[in-house]
């Protein structure tokens, strides 16, 4: 169980995701959560810097969809001005929402990237369907709802676990 919660990737931040490298390798489309993966979890708005990204990932040939459990009004505010497609209360670990994503990128799971703050909902959801899972330090924990906050601290558990089965290693700050 504790296995699927560690995703294939880790880095800071989604700035420091080798984009040129997973479209060699055959990736087409990202599946990336909202908040506290993109921006803060109050966050209205992308950022300047974040925008430059999404033209990247754009101009590189990568289909992308936002998967969040946020509202309607939250997720559509943010997504509907930079014309990017969205699955909004979406349960994640659920399957249904990633399942949903793939469809409307019209690509295979094979295919698929997924991106996001927390273990217990998008890479122990991307990683049940065998989806390539990048996990993100998330922005700002400062504004985070209850429900998120459980979640941390399950994934310290679970990081206690892992790190005594020797299949989470910590980074080495010194590179």
């Amino acid at each position: 169980m504790f296995e699927m919660l560690v995703p294939k990737l880790r880095v800071n931040t989604v700035f420091d995701i080798a984009l040129e490298e997973l479209y060699q390798q055959g990736y087409r489309g990202i599946i990336t959560d909202l908040d506290n993966t993109l921006v803060g979890a109050k966050a209205p708005l992308a950022t300047p810097e974040l925008l430059v990204w999404f033209e990247k990932v754009k101009t590189l040939g990568f289909k992308l969809i936002i998967v969040s459990n946020n509202n309607m009004d939250r997720v559509s505010k943010f997504a509907t001005p930079l014309d990017i497609k969205f699955v909004h209360q979406a349960r994640k670990p659920s399957n249904a929402p990633f399942h949903k994503a793939i469809k409307l990128m019209e690509l295979a799971p094979e295919q698929t990237i997924v991106v996001g703050d927390q273990m217990l909902t998008d890479v122990y959801g991307g990683n049940r369907l065998g989806l390539y899972t990048v996990l993100v330090l998330p922005i700002s924990v400062q504004d985070e709802g209850i429900g998120t906050r459980i979640n941390r601290r399950v994934e310290q558990i679970a990081l206690t676990r892992l790190r005594k089965k020797g299949l989470w290693q910590e980074e080495d700050k010194s590179k």
